[in-house]
């Protein structure tokens, strides 16, 4: 049975759907199959595999409100192992359709649970929001990433972030659990992002990954060729970074072991 992560933060910009893509990605090269849900009305992971949204004729919108079956909506990408539900802007409306409808927590679980046996990881890229399609996402997973980014704001409303996770454990989901927090978009010529660093560590300790996202220009470019950093620079640093998550996950759950000697050194530069 594969496993759920929700990649979630109410805060934009903290590199959520990065996360989504470049972990999935990730864990497709290191062979496990892998599928990205794009929760998002936004649809940005949509796009940054190559998708144009504009174009997508059936999404997890029809999946969660007219239950047309999650495996006819599911693409494949030009990465391997990696298939994707897409989302479209009709993704919006949703909330107001569920407000209705019994269950309407668990949809998006109804929905993945019919094909999360034929995937090693289902990764849920969420909304930059606590709203319904967020919840129905927690409710969906086995557990939480969520990007802390490197800069002043990061701990602000990660409180509200945290009593939700806690809310949808006692009331909806109690195998929710928090996979790590991540931190993202690093600069280590600052002080401030070591001192976020310092911070988040001293507060969540064993929470927080042991593998930090630093901020990196092919990182940046990837998405607007819609390709994953592993496709459009499989050297940059940022690759570097999200082979070394992926790798942490599946040592995290007993899925592979991670010898030092094996583990890539990460480039600082920033800029490769």
């Amino acid at each position: 049975m594969g496993k759920i992560i929700a990649v979630a933060n109410q805060k934009g910009g903290v590199g959520k759907t990065t996360t989504s893509i470049n972990l999935a990605a990730s864990l497709g090269v290191l062979e496990k199959k892998t599928l990205i849900v794009d929760a998002d009305p936004q649809a940005n992971a949509t796009s940054g595999v190559g998708f144009d949204p504009r174009n997508v004729r059936t999404s997890i919108y029809e999946c969660i409100i007219n239950q047309v079956e999650p495996k006819d909506i599911i693409l494949n990408t030009k990465n391997p192992n990696l298939d994707i539900m897409p989302a479209h802007i009709d993704l919006v409306g949703a909330e107001i359709e569920m407000i209705n409808l019994p269950n309407r927590e668990r949809m998006m679980r109804m929905a993945l649970n019919k094909i999360r046996d034929e995937y090693d990881f289902i990764i849920i890229d969420c909304s930059p929001s606590l709203g319904l399609i967020t919840i129905n996402s927690l409710t969906a997973a086995d557990s939480v990433i969520i990007p802390v980014q490197c800069e002043y704001f990061a701990l602000e409303g990660l409180g509200k972030l945290l009593n939700t996770v806690k809310i949808v454990q006692s009331r909806i989901n109690p195998e929710l659990s928090i996979e790590g927090m991540l931190l993202t978009m690093y600069d280590q010529r600052l002080r401030l992002a070591n001192q976020v660093v310092e911070e988040v560590k001293m507060h969540f300790q064993q929470l927080v990954f042991d593998t930090i996202i630093h901020r990196n220009t092919r990182l940046s470019e990837a998405p607007s060729h819609g390709e994953s950093i592993i496709m459009h620079d499989a050297s940059s640093s940022g690759a570097v970074n999200y082979l070394n998550l992926a790798r942490e996950i599946l040592q995290k759950n007993e899925m592979t072991r991670i010898n030092e000697k094996d583990k890539v050194t990460e480039v600082f530069d920033g800029q490769s």
